[in-house]
């Protein structure tokens, strides 16, 4: 847990991979374009003493991982978001077996949600329901530019992407992360469009739709879902580490995301191994909207920034919050609801438990 000026912060970084992108695992030219291109984003948006040598990022393995997190990174639970990437890396960019290990090694520190592709269609259903199974899963992480056979993408509002849908709810698969966010070297910016957010979190107000990135560079059209559909959340991964290098630019992010959605829906994530959460962590707690900004986007409170750093995740997942870290639940007022934009909905804080 983080404690700053008096404060408890329960940390849920909601996340995170444990990927193998070294030579013998990449299956062709796009396995190293993508992990070139991750790795650009870790350095260009990283404070210098941050930055991880490339060979260290290719494959860093899970005892750094909880050194990282759990150690050295204030980081309370953490939720593995995989993506598998079967058309450039051999034995998949995501590491399913080492990451569900550590999870069955931590359960108080680490969730395991897993991936799925529509386009298996039938065949995928059959591993779905195994998954389900095996994993015990809570949520689930989709890539919709992901590359299968000629195919460069796919919708959420395909036929077989509802079918998916449809056997994730029978089976308690309630929080559909979604990578809706900036593309990534070779994949198609096109293909991570979130228009088809809306259609399906229309169709199914049960699940939680958690778009990560939370639709950059397309955060005008992902406010504008996010405000009708009370079932669309936003990861702040790739959003939050430009708290570094363009603070107003990440004010302008977070002050619309606080407008439209308010502060129930937003989650922290470091990506890791994007990004470390040590640093994101300290400069958010420490971070304000500028003065000269304000006359447009509130101050934000500590205790907007507990339910981000990881209040709002607890809820969804069901994670126990120790007691001195939650915040009191209230409804707003007339004031409060108008100051939340057109959604105005209520806050909502995780249960606390007894330590």
């Amino acid at each position: 847990m983080y404690s700053k000026d008096g404060e408890n912060y329960f940390i849920v970084d909601a996340h995170i991979a444990l990927w193998d992108a070294r030579p013998e695992n990449q299956l062709n030219i796009h396995g190293k374009q993508f992990i070139d291109c991750f790795y650009d984003y870790h350095r260009n948006l990283s404070p210098e003493s941050e930055v991880w040598p490339y060979e260290e990022y290719l494959y860093y393995g899970g005892q750094r991982l909880m050194k990282d997190l759990f150690v050295d990174g204030y980081v309370d639970h953490a939720i593995f978001q995989p993506a598998r990437l079967g058309a450039f890396y051999r034995n998949g960019f995501g590491q399913t077996e080492e990451a569900f290990a550590l999870a069955r090694q931590h359960p108080d520190k680490l969730t395991y949600n897993h991936c799925w592709d529509p386009r298996y269609e039938e065949r995928g259903l059959d591993q779905l329901r195994r998954d389900a199974d095996r994993f015990q899963l809570k949520g689930a992480k989709l890539y919709t530019a992901e590359w299968h056979g000629d195919s460069r993408g796919y919708k959420l509002d395909d036929p077989w992407s509802y079918r998916y849908l449809e056997m994730a709810q029978e089976l308690g698969i309630k929080n559909i992360h979604v990578h809706k966010g900036p593309t990534i070297r070779p994949l198609d910016l096109d293909a991570f469009d979130v228009a088809d957010v809306d259609k399906a979190a229309t169709d199914f107000p049960e699940l939680n739709f958690v778009v990560e990135h939370c639709g950059l560079p397309r955060l005008e059209d992902f406010c504008w879902i996010a405000t009708q559909e009370p079932n669309v959340h936003a990861g702040l991964a790739v959003a939050i580490p430009f708290i570094h290098t363009r603070p107003r630019y990440f004010a302008q992010i977070i002050g619309e995301l606080l407008y439209w959605l308010d502060e129930n829906r937003i989650q922290f994530s470091s990506d890791y191994a994007l990004w470390t959460p040590r640093w994101l962590i300290e400069r958010f707690v420490d971070f304000q909207i500028p003065e000269n900004m304000q006359d447009e986007y509130p101050p934000i409170t500590v205790e907007q920034k507990k339910k981000i750093l990881g209040l709002n995740a607890a809820a969804m997942y069901g994670i126990p919050v120790p007691a001195g870290a939650e915040v009191a639940a209230t409804a707003p007022g007339p004031a409060a609801s108008e100051a939340a934009g057109p959604a105005g909905t209520a806050s909502v804080a995780a249960q606390p438990t007894e330590e």
